[in-house]
């Protein structure tokens, strides 16, 4: 199992916690994501990229 610590930018309240949350929860492969803001900590069968690219897509970035 996979497990990783991510820098957040521009994740700065409860709804973008909520957000980024709900879009790691989402993949496949991912069996718990805990987001605050301006980091997450993410454990499961997925690749580090993989996560990079779901941050991204719901509008975040990856320091």
């Amino acid at each position: 199992m996979a497990s990783f610590s991510l820098t957040l930018i521009g994740v700065e309240s409860v709804n973008d916690v909520n957000k980024v949350t709900t879009a790691l929860m989402m993949m496949d492969g991912v069996k718990e994501a805990e987001v605050g803001r301006g980091f997450a900590e993410v454990d499961g069968q997925v690749r580090y990229e993989a996560v990079v690219k779901v941050v991204e897509k719901a509008g975040y970035k990856v320091k």
